[in-house]
């Protein structure tokens, strides 16, 4: 058939999801496999919020909802932005979407045109640059050094910048550095955006997993005009553990949000509803999970810190946020996709290629599991290394 979008022929498939993929196939087949490259917390929803979407279930809370969501997840929200981030949102300037995933593509497709031009640092996410050519536009790639701790510098931006620059993408708490920029870092980045009037997409998603004295800092929060720039994005899945639920949101400015929302109008409508009465409860309830988790992964980060940097042909940058490590593999002399295909088909280690990340001398492996696969995992991987 060559009847295909050329828009869509040049979208590369998701190379996270491929290996999850794999490394599930493998497992399905008998093989054990030591998963690294997951993204997904693999502790439960906790049981209230699971308890608060069975009672919408339950009370016939089934049908269409408003397409930004229903008014109490927003009110919530608004709250929660207010408390944790210093924002005032009002709720209609808030959209409930599929995920946080939707509610960046949300963003990018309603600010951004043919030939325009979308800087995004790297190592990036998988799906920014994807998510530009789907909306038309050109992904700028910035490729950011690890002596800057994986994090895109004021001066980067400005020398990256052209007349069709309409968008800077900002990760922080970063997928997949860890890496979380400072305010003084986000203060110098947002004074470039506010000179060139470029739009900021602020993915906050892990703001919640940030560790020692590491702050999160939204970067609408620090002035008026950095508020009427940015789209700031955020959801459930990591801080929540509620990657299936698929709820993310976003906050924006009213012209903004307007558009956002018939975005929504005319592709799923509304996120699923009783999932978001199972977020207001997230929202309101018990928050200790937030902290329990929060601790758990630091323990779990500072074992995988020390183990990484024992051996002696790698290096690591330390995380201060998220649940990753990316790992420069250069020293080893194979290229990330060679070396992630040996490490699950010999030593049955799955991680992520850093090609897909947009640099290919790096992997990244995750800690979000258990501490008995984690263990393994590293022992294999630091076999790996020293056997090449």
């Amino acid at each position: 058939m060559d009847s295909i979008s050329s828009r869509i022929e040049k979208v590369n498939p998701s190379l996270t999801l491929a290996v999850t993929n794999q490394a599930k196939a493998m497992a399905a087949r008998g093989e054990e496999v030591y998963g690294l490259a997951g993204g997904e917390p693999e502790i439960d929803t906790p049981d209230h919020i699971k308890a608060a979407g069975i009672a919408a279930l339950q009370d016939g809370r089934t049908k269409y909802t408003p397409a930004g969501g229903i008014p109490e997840l927003r009110n919530a929200l608004s709250a929660k932005l207010m408390a944790d981030n210093n924002l005032e949102y009002d709720a209609k300037q808030i959209c409930v979407t599929a995920g946080a995933k939707m509610a960046c593509f949300n963003a990018i497709l309603a600010m951004v045109e043919e030939g325009d031009e979308v800087i995004i640092p790297a190592p990036y996410w998988v799906s920014y640059p994807e998510m530009v050519r789907l909306a038309g536009g050109t992904p700028v790639i910035v490729e950011t050094k690890e002596s800057d701790g994986w994090k895109l510098t004021a001066e980067q931006f400005e020398a990256a910048m052209t007349p069709a620059t309409k968008m800077v993408i900002l990760n922080s708490p970063s997928n997949p550095t860890g890496a979380v920029y400072t305010e003084e870092e986000l203060r110098a980045i947002g004074e470039v955006a506010l000179y060139e009037d470029i739009v900021i997409l602020s993915d906050e998603i892990y703001e919640k997993l940030v560790y020692g004295e590491t702050k999160h800092v939204s970067i609408a929060s620090l002035s008026k005009d950095l508020y009427d720039l940015t789209v700031t994005v955020n959801g459930f899945s990591k801080a929540y553990s509620m990657t299936g639920w698929r709820l993310g949101y976003t906050a924006a400015p009213p012209a903004l949000a307007e558009a956002i929302d018939k975005i929504q109008n005319h592709t799923v409508s509304n996120a699923t509803s009783f999932a978001q009465y199972a977020a207001v409860a997230a929202l309101e309830g018990d928050q200790q999970f937030l902290t329990d988790l929060r601790e758990e992964y630091d323990g779990r980060r500072q074992f995988m810190l020390a183990r990484l940097q024992a051996v002696h042909n790698i290096r690591v940058v330390e995380p201060k946020g998220a649940f990753y490590f990316f790992v420069y593999t250069g020293q080893l002399g194979i290229k990330s996709q060679n070396l992630c295909d040996k490490l699950l088909s010999r030593y049955k280690v799955a991680a992520v290629p850093g090609v897909a990340f947009g640099y290919d001398d790096g992997v990244r492996l995750s800690y979000c599991t258990t501490l008995d696969i984690l263990n393994e995992g590293l022992t294999r991987f630091e076999q790996f290394c020293r056997e090449h």
